[in-house]
């Protein structure tokens, strides 16, 4: 079944909203969080709900992952000291 099958299907009549808004079908999961861990997280965050608090540190842990992989680039790429990146700026 697609995406658009779930997306456009009635519960009680009703198209559901997530299918009205996204048109993607979101998984639901249950996961063990620390709950100490997850009232810190909305704490720090400012967050008002949970799923929101999950959301944002799940962003924030890949950005930083994406981050870090462009550090280990750092002295691995070869440099051609004779490159004029200021002729490559000029108008013609």
């Amino acid at each position: 079944m697609s995406w658009q099958y779930w997306s456009d299907q009635n519960i009680g009549g009703l198209l559901t909203v997530c299918g009205r808004m996204c048109k993607i079908l979101h998984m639901a999961t249950n996961l063990s969080i620390d709950p100490k861990l997850l009232d810190r997280a909305l704490e720090v965050s400012g967050e008002k709900t949970k799923k929101a608090t999950v959301t944002i540190a799940l962003k924030e842990f890949i950005a930083r992952r994406e981050q870090k992989r462009l550090l280990e680039l750092f002295g691995n790429l070869d440099w051609d000291s004779d490159y004029d990146y200021k002729a490559e700026r000029t108008r013609k």
